[in-house]
């Protein structure tokens, strides 16, 4: 190994064990960015461990009159250990440790999909995650929803896998791993579309009879517990307007497009940084712009999400805190819908992404962290788009990712002390 290469592997490993320090510091402390994860710890993971360590039977019975909107399955295996005498914060620590895969994951999923790249660039964007405010919180303390992404990101390291092999066993790798993340946080299911998406297109129908009945099958306890059992956990209750209304489910979509479509603009701002987008943005036909326009009225029309509800994403609350009123947000959210729309309409596999992005969110709610650090993570591996092309190709491109983490936690930081 030239000594170049040594250097560059010892800077790269401080730099990771200054992270994961970092993230031992902020156990150590209690750090709590997203503000909510200490309070969903508290009043709804810890409670459903105690429950199922003493009574797993009862508490899956009654699972709903906990208020818990994530499947049981992973605080299952958490409860083992709290059963086998580990106290909660041991717990917590072991979780904490445990999150630490999601980084290794996406890290073997940008060494498989970029070969020629420089592996420390590659390690320095994986280990971007640990400056994620909902990592770093979900980490520290736990959620199911950390350990549902873990196993996302492994079913798409066997469909990137599917795409250079062809091998039908990384089909039944990448159904199997979405499968058991769906089980651990079940918006991931919806995933299920994109991956048959691309198999339909290259395989024959017998072959995708064989993984719909696969994928069946492996579904059913979950029917049998949600349906037969009538444990429907996944309709709990959540703020509405005001404190007296309390509201499950929403199927207002054009709050989740306008909200969501601004929290992915806020997401993909650090590879927006570059003069090319701006020459294809002169590119786009006047029709097109009006169908934009259009679809962004249509949203505006029927938008009726309040404060109340709570989340909403970076662009509406400094809306809603910073000038008492939507008028930032509603122009965020035009141009967050324009740029969504100018990758989608030529590009089917990128509009199925952003669509089941939206609809992946099915309660009346929208928060940051169920597309933290999700879309950093799709945008290097599924997404098509040439951005990823340019961030490898500017030498100053993994500068302004850290920047935009580190600008992150400095928002969460001044909400959570003078706006919470």
């Amino acid at each position: 190994m030239k000594d170049s290469n040594i250097s560059k592997y010892y800077k790269t490993l401080s730099i990771f064990l200054f992270l994961y320090l970092s993230l031992v510091f902020g156990f150590y402390i209690d750090e709590n960015l997203n503000f909510g994860a200490i309070g969903d710890w508290l009043h709804t993971d810890k409670p459903v461990i105690e429950a199922l360590s003493a009574d797993i039977k009862k508490t899956l019975l009654t699972y709903e009159s906990f208020g818990h909107r994530h499947s049981p399955l992973y605080l299952i295996f958490l409860s083992f250990f709290h059963k086998l005498g580990l106290s909660l914060d041991s717990i917590r620590f072991l979780h904490l440790n445990l999150s630490i895969f999601l980084v290794y994951y996406f890290y073997k999923c940008l060494t498989f999909k970029f070969e020629k790249i420089d592996k420390n660039l590659l390690l320095l964007i994986s280990f971007s995650l640990f400056l994620s405010p909902t990592f770093r919180s979900l980490s520290i303390w736990p959620s199911t929803r950390i350990i549902g992404l873990i196993f996302f990101v492994i079913s798409i390291y066997e469909f990137l896998k599917y795409q250079k092999f062809s091998k039908e066993k990384y089909i039944f790798k990448n159904l199997l791993f979405l499968i058991l993340s769906s089980y651990i946080s079940p918006n991931f299911s919806v995933f299920v579309i994109y991956f048959f998406f691309h198999y339909i297109k290259k395989e024959n129908l017998i072959l995708i009879i064989k993984y719909l009945i696969f994928c069946g099958i492996l579904s059913l306890p979950a029917f049998y517990y949600l349906i037969i059992l009538d444990i429907n956990f996944l309709t709990a209750t959540t703020p509405g307007s005001s404190n007296e209304e309390k509201i499950g489910l929403s199927l207002n979509f054009a709050n989740k497009i306008l909200i969501i479509s601004s929290i992915i603009l806020f997401h993909l701002s650090p590879f927006l940084l570059n003069k090319s987008i701006f020459s294809e943005f002169k590119k786009i036909k006047n029709f097109n712009l009006f169908v934009f326009l259009i679809i962004f009225l249509i949203c505006l029309f029927y938008f009726n999400y309040v404060p109340n509800y709570t989340g909403g994403g970076v662009f509406f609350q400094i809306s809603y805190y910073f000038f008492n009123n939507y008028y930032f947000f509603y122009f965020i959210s035009l141009v967050s819908i324009f740029i969504l729309c100018f990758f989608s309409y030529k590009n089917l596999n990128n509009f199925l992404i952003f669509f089941i992005l939206i609809i992946s969110n099915i309660q009346n709610t929208i928060y940051h962290k169920y597309y933290d650090p999700l879309i950093l993570i799709i945008f290097f591996t599924i997404i098509s788009n040439y951005l990823v092309k340019n961030f490898f190709i500017k030498k100053n491109s993994i500068y302004y990712l850290y920047t935009f983490y580190v600008g992150f936690i400095c928002l969460r930081l001044v909400k959570n002390f003078f706006f919470a």
